[in-house]
């Protein structure tokens, strides 16, 4: 069944924290919730489907619809999928609506790994009992050896340079200055990039995104909820998901999980790459941009590297803007989880409401793409295509 039209986004909303000392992550769920449901103009009472991933303390969506007051649930959702899983998310809710599950579904994300010194730990995941432990070489759990080994490979394969990788976190921050709330706001250039620390060889300290608290929600509403609100109207027209793992040790690190999600998004869309005037990526590194770029069709495989050079991803000079909110790698990247965000610029752009020195014209159709667990592991993927109507 194709989602196009089926539903649409009604309300969004990001937390202004990048460190919640003095809330709790129940609160942080409710404050996002609140927010998202006066963005779309609907109240708690409105709800009848809950959306939420295992950063939702207690026994998630339960626990939180007695917290946030969600008294009239019809439906409910945990999918969780690491920082890809907001993207099914609002599928799945499209999914419900356009099965009469529901007809108003609040999809929240909040986590706060900062001030609780969780580091890199995604929240209700225990590595411990994962059963692929014990057959894995002894290297260290941090996401970022698994993206240097892809970076290393994408450079054996294909000539990526670390200056084209650079150009990832300079268009990153071109886009940063603009948002108050961004965690780095400086402009970076690519020696910049190139002469801060190196983490795992071949990706520097600014090739990697930063670790926030904080969190975001969607309102995903039925079309006839939608055009009684005063909103501008943002249809869902494609989705698409996938899943993949290293194969037994038989893993390509070539590609993501992005070349299935995407070409089912578009073939839901009924529009290609070309039709896309904005992206909102995951960049959880600047190899993953790379990566996704070419596996959801904007460039050949191997020529990411070349595409994303000379400044293409930055808005008013490059053909296809990226992350105008500055991204997980300078603003926010809460529980680091960043799907969420993906989502909430995909949508201000597609709305016209993003900052005004970052507003693309070409907004017709935008798309935002997510990607959970790592890349060079099991990683599962989420794509939405979004239309202005």
């Amino acid at each position: 069944m194709s989602l196009q039209g089926k539903a649409y986004i009604a309300g969004i909303y990001e937390h202004p924290l990048r460190r919640a000392d003095n809330q709790s992550t129940a609160q942080l769920h409710a404050e996002v919730a609140l927010g998202a449901l006066e963005d779309a103009g609907l109240s708690l009472d409105d709800v009848d489907g809950y959306f939420c991933g295992a950063d939702a303390p207690g026994l998630g969506g339960l626990t939180m619809a007695e917290y946030i007051g969600l008294n009239k649930l019809q439906h409910t959702d945990t999918t969780e999928s690491g920082g890809s899983a907001y993207l099914l998310h609002v599928s799945h809710a499209a999914q419900a609506i356009a099965a009469g599950r529901c007809r108003v579904a609040l999809v929240t994300m909040a986590d706060r790994p900062l001030a609780a010194a969780a580091g890199t730990a995604l929240a209700g995941v225990d590595r411990n009992t994962m059963p692929n432990l014990p057959f894995q070489a002894a290297v260290p759990p941090q996401p970022m050896y698994g993206y240097a080994m892809v970076a290393r490979r994408h450079m054996h394969e294909f000539g990526t340079t670390p200056e084209q990788l650079a150009w990832v976190r300079v268009a990153a921050s071109h886009h940063a200055q603009h948002n108050p709330h961004a965690v780095h706001r400086d402009v970076v250039s690519v020696d910049d990039v190139l002469r801060s620390p190196m983490v795992a060889n071949p990706l520097h300290r600014l090739d990697c995104c930063v670790m926030t608290d904080g969190g975001g929600a969607v309102v995903v509403v039925h079309p006839d909820i939608a055009r009684q609100l005063r909103r501008p109207l943002v249809k869902l027209i494609g989705a698409g998901e996938a899943v993949k793992h290293p194969g037994a040790g038989r893993i390509d690190l070539s590609y993501s999980a992005a070349r299935s999600s995407g070409a089912k998004a578009f073939q839901d869309a009924g529009i290609a790459p070309a039709d896309i005037g904005y992206v909102s990526l995951y960049d959880s590194f600047t190899i993953t941009v790379i990566v996704q770029l070419e596996d959801l069709g904007f460039c050949p495989k191997g020529a990411g590297g070349r595409f994303v050079a000379d400044g293409n991803l930055i808005a008013g000079h490059g053909a296809l803007p990226f992350n105008t909110d500055g991204g997980g790698l300078c603003n926010n990247h809460p529980g680091n989880k960043g799907g969420m965000t993906k989502i909430l610029e995909a949508v201000r752009q597609c709305r016209g409401e993003a900052h005004p020195a970052v507003q693309v014209r070409r907004r017709e159709f935008v798309l935002a793409h997510g990607t959970g667990g790592n890349l060079a592991g099991a990683h599962a993927a989420g794509t939405l295509i979004f239309q202005a109507e």
